[in-house]
């Protein structure tokens, strides 16, 4: 099959990705953008997950503040070289996941599964066993029942597990790991604080 040159300029300004990766993506995908754009995420990510350990010891510190001045977030980004953290593709995920932590809807709790406290899980397991769709279904059927929305509920709350904003087919990990294996380094959220006043 034929990949022409206007199919992957489109694929290019879509992803961002490099021409040459677009042009084997769109080749492994017989012609398919949407199944080329999986194919770069894939590989993004892949890549992103041989760099997992490399110490991070550069980044920036990046804030933003809405239009309307009523809310803001600061993140705390960490990446292996001052090159990349000064680079405009860094800010602007920077900036992208600041924007998404003050658009959340649930607000983030923390940045992993791991953060979120015990007793936030343990409250709402005790209000969804007491809620009235659970009254009468038998025990082990509602413990699968609850297992299940703990689990949204906790994913809702880790920053990292949330569906990324501006594109609710990948999670914020996810973006920041697509990130990393296109910048050719290992990336750390370590921080967020969201201020509103509200």
């Amino acid at each position: 099959m034929t990949i022409t040159a206007k199919e992957v300029a489109a694929l290019r300004s879509k992803t961002g990705a490099g021409m040459m990766d677009c042009k084997k993506a769109l080749t492994e995908a017989d012609g398919n953008e949407e199944k080329a754009v999986e194919l770069l995420r894939q590989k993004g990510i892949e890549a992103a997950g041989k760099k997992v350990g490399r110490e991070t010891s550069e980044g920036r510190v990046h804030a933003y503040v809405h239009h309307n001045f009523k809310v803001g977030a600061m993140i705390k980004l960490s990446c292996e070289t001052d090159f990349v953290s000064r680079g405009d593709e860094f800010a602007k995920l920077c900036n992208d996941i600041c924007m998404h932590i003050a658009t959340a809807d649930p607000i983030p709790v923390g940045i992993s599964v791991d953060d979120i406290p015990a007793d936030l899980i343990e409250a709402e397991r005790n209000v969804l066993l007491g809620s009235e769709d659970m009254a009468n279904k038998p025990d082990d059927i509602k413990g699968k029942i609850i297992d299940g929305r703990i689990k949204k509920f906790v994913s809702e709350r880790a920053l990292l597990e949330q569906e990324f904003f501006l594109d609710p087919e990948m999670t914020v990990g996810e973006v920041i790991k697509a990130s990393s294996g296109k910048l050719g380094e290992n990336m750390t959220l370590s921080d967020f604080v969201r201020l509103d006043l509200a």
